[in-house]
């Protein structure tokens, strides 16, 4: 597995302790000063996920199969996960906006098929966006297009 976790605080650049681990991660210069505090966490940076599209409504990143499977070689089905609270999460802080706090309360995953490598792709879709609850769809599939898994993420908005 690459581990491209970037330590944040007391590294070399204090004015942006994980500006390295947000570049990395494919995140927008414009969304740095939000993260700047908390990086885009641990976990997900060591399972490589990299967002290729950040909104509130629609959020895009990928992962690489390798280094996240299981036993048997395929990706693991916690890594599903990990892929889609990622994203729904990021996607409810976004919508939270920079006041509030987005916690994930729910998440439940149905598995489709196995991957055993290569990069898998996870989209979240809005599917309520409110003042104190969102609902995210979030589908992974695979290089060539075919659904792996859909989850659904509840976060709670608070102050």
């Amino acid at each position: 597995m690459n581990d491209i976790f970037i330590p944040g605080p007391g590294s070399d650049d204090d004015a942006h302790p994980y500006r390295q681990e947000l570049l990395a991660a494919g995140v927008p210069e414009s969304m740095h000063e939000w993260l700047r505090d908390h990086g885009i966490g641990r976990l997900a940076a060591k399972m490589g996920i990299v967002f290729q599209e950040m909104g509130a409504r629609r959020m895009v990143a990928t992962m690489p199969v390798e280094g996240n499977q299981q036993v048997a070689g395929i990706l693991h089905g916690g890594a599903h996960l990990v892929l889609a609270e990622t994203l729904g999460s990021f996607a409810a802080g976004l919508h939270a906006g920079p006041d509030r706090q987005a916690l994930g309360i729910e998440i439940s995953a149905t598995h489709h098929r196995s991957a055993a490598s290569g990069v898998i792709t996870g989209t979240a879709v809005a599917i309520h966006l409110g003042r104190t609850l969102t609902t995210h769809e979030v589908v992974m599939t695979d290089e060539a297009g075919k659904r792996l898994s859909t989850a659904r993420i509840t976060n709670l908005i608070r102050d």
